[in-house]
């Protein structure tokens, strides 16, 4: 089924809206501790594709092989097992001979999202099968039934699509009333967005820092942010466009994101607002701004990129939840992440440990 599999260079990467699989994700992480690697493949005697491996060390010894929402190339639902493990055994002669395991954070529609028993009366996903079920599904047609569901998901596993190919007010028209209100209202109360760069990065991290507290969340450094920011591989086949986005009231910031614009699709990466004047709606301008940037640089679709599988009160992104499907859009769930383990005693060692810990996270 795969020919041609190949190491390339990291520029020679593909343009692609998974903005995870770009040469400009990979100088991001590069810089931040990771080791890249590009493989180029063909499947099914046609169809040409490559994926981005982060190399991530566990510790002085081992290491870890992540793919981010990656390979792009999605096989019909009884090829995807056979192919992934097809592809994983390709890989392992690319891979550090200390990899103790390869794991693939899926950007591959759910098989539960696409049937209908797992909705209920009301429309609500209802989620995956016990993780017994969901590996069963997976490893079917494989030989080796090698694939292991992961403890946590490391990249969002639920978001909303936004479809850009329609006009300002048809967009409008698909949100929910008290959003397209809210717009308006911030509008109305003098709130401004502005697109600036990194020379306000401490504005971002203020506010960032606010959230987190607020949120009793994971508070990344600020270097994560500068890189993020600050990288730039534009002589690449897969650039992507970052901006930092921030909404203001009378010269008071209360709102602010990263913006990336990758191949088609612009990406809500990541947000935060402030604990002061939320009634201003600060964060409704701020993301419809972004949304009407995204149209103008020619992207056909939005990522919402992040939210609770469904209106799940107790969730800890039902907040995102009510927020972003607001705007409008397509639900979408993900089959996340997937283990192939490559040294299976070290990989049941580290499979434990995760969960007596927050988890092994490489990407946030």
């Amino acid at each position: 089924m795969l020919q041609d599999v190949f190491r390339k260079d990291i520029e020679l990467l593909y343009e692609t809206p998974i903005v995870q699989q770009t040469a400009f994700w990979s100088a991001v992480k590069n810089k931040l501790g990771s080791f890249p690697v590009a493989v180029n493949f063909r499947y099914a005697k046609t169809k040409t594709s490559d994926l981005l491996v982060l190399i991530q060390p566990l510790d002085e010894t081992y290491t870890i092989a992540y793919v981010p929402y990656g390979p792009e190339l999605e096989p019909d639902e009884a090829s995807q097992g056979p192919f992934l493990e097809e592809l994983s055994e390709c890989l392992r002669s690319f891979l550090p001979k200390n990899c103790i395991t390869i794991r693939y954070d899926l950007c591959w529609e759910s098989y539960w999202a696409k049937d209908n028993s797992h909705f209920s009366s009301q429309g609500d996903w209802l989620g995956e099968p016990s993780v017994n079920a969901q590996e069963f599904r997976f490893n079917c047609n494989t030989v080796k039934w090698n694939f292991k569901k992961a403890h946590f998901n490391i990249l969002p596993s639920s978001t909303i699509y936004l479809n850009l190919n329609v006009g300002k007010e048809n967009m409008l028209d698909g949100m929910k009333p008290k959003t397209r209100y809210n717009i308006r209202l911030a509008q109305k109360k003098g709130v401004n967005v502005r697109v600036t760069g990194i020379e306000n990065l401490g504005i971002w991290y203020d506010l960032y820092r606010d959230t987190a507290i607020r949120n009793n969340i994971f508070l990344n450094d600020i270097i994560y942010f500068e890189t993020v920011l600050s990288t730039r591989v534009d002589n690449s086949r897969s650039p992507a466009e970052v901006m930092l986005l921030v909404a203001e009231w009378d010269g008071i910031p209360l709102a602010a994101m990263f913006l990336i614009i990758s191949g088609t699709r612009g990406s809500y990466l990541y947000g935060a607002s402030s604990s002061e004047h939320r009634n201003l709606m600060a964060t409704y301008a701020l993301q419809w701004e972004a949304i009407r940037i995204s149209k103008e640089k020619g992207c056909t679709e939005y990522d919402m990129f992040g939210i609770s599988p469904g209106p799940n009160p107790s969730h800890p992104l039902y907040g995102l939840y009510k927020f972003k499907t607001g705007f409008g859009g397509k639900l979408y769930h993900s089959l996340g992440c997937w283990d192939y383990p490559l040294i299976s005693d070290k990989y049941n060692e580290f499979r434990s440990s995760e969960l007596l810990s927050r988890g092994f996270h490489l990407v946030r």
